[in-house]
């Protein structure tokens, strides 16, 4: 009998046992009217999604250009990243609403000609449709972005257009925007292939689409209304832009926390910099 007891002991330890997975699907999406097309997104769902009755918080995670909807799931291994966070009690279980920016036209903004409203698209169709789709608690305290690159500029852009919506924000390598007037010109004229756009124009586009314009015409009564994650690569190619925003911010005195840690503009750099995005939100989320 002892025989037999042992056996089974020795049995039950060889079984491997598997720990709760969360759930990704990448081929979602939400008809939009705005820009006259079907737009996909990919979620994250954490691993007791479909076991519990609750709602979670909700983060935004935004692409990179020359990526879609399924860069942060097939090079981000955000499944992967944010079940071992959420294991290992570093991130609480969120919902992560990963969409597409760059089916039709490239990019998160409204473009200037007004035929290609991204923006609009993203507050008034994309998070009304999947805030009511999934169990997400929809409100500021426990809403975060955050997002790499052309992503990075776009949860800059997101968090200081919308302070009342995202309670954290952490752009990561962000194309923080054109520094000067002149610099939003030639970007304009590049992109549009138009000579001629009036100062007008792209004096609006600069103070709409600068983070250093938007930080610097901040009110004070906002300085605060936003936690903010700044990460970029000693050897990223936008280490310029992220700095001075950095120095904008300290000037302004606008609390951030800032990082520039060993690495370059890929994906090597990205993987490292999820968990502390995961992490720091779920500050946020947890009443920090």
């Amino acid at each position: 009998m002892r025989k037999i007891y042992a056996t089974f002991l020795l049995a039950m330890l060889a079984v491997p046992t598997f720990a709760q997975t969360g759930k990704v699907m990448d081929n979602l999406s939400v008809p939009s009217k705005l820009l006259k097309s079907e737009r996909k997104y990919a979620i994250y769902l954490p691993p007791d999604y479909a076991t519990s009755e609750r709602s979670y918080p909700v983060l935004y995670l935004l692409h990179g250009a020359g990526d879609d909807h399924t860069g942060w799931v097939q090079f981000g291994e955000v499944l992967n990243i944010t079940d071992k966070a959420i294991r290992e009690g570093s991130a609480t279980p969120m919902i992560i609403v990963m969409p597409d920016a760059d089916t039709g036209r490239r990019g998160y903004f409204n473009d200037v000609k007004g035929d290609w409203n991204y923006e609009d698209f993203f507050f008034q169709e994309l998070m009304p449709h999947v805030e009511k789709k999934f169990r997400i608690k929809a409100n500021k305290k426990f809403r975060a972005i955050s997002g790499l690159s052309m992503g990075g500029g776009g949860t800059f852009m997101y968090a200081l257009h919308h302070p009342e919506l995202f309670s954290s924000a952490c752009p990561l390598s962000a194309a923080a925007g054109p520094i000067t007037v002149e610099d939003a010109k030639k970007n304009l004229q590049r992109n549009n292939a138009n000579p001629d756009i009036q100062d007008s124009t792209v004096t609006n586009y600069y103070n709409r689409h600068s983070a250093l314009a938007l930080i610097n015409n901040i009110k004070d009564d906002q300085k605060k209304a936003v936690r903010w994650y700044i990460d970029c690569g000693d050897d990223d190619f936008l280490y310029e832009g992220n700095s001075l925003v950095h120095i904008a911010m300290k000037k302004k005195e606008i609390p951030h926390e800032f990082r520039i840690r060993d690495g370059a503009h890929n994906w090597t750099y990205w993987r490292e910099s999820l968990p502390k995005v995961l992490e720091f939100v779920s500050q946020s989320f947890h009443q920090y």
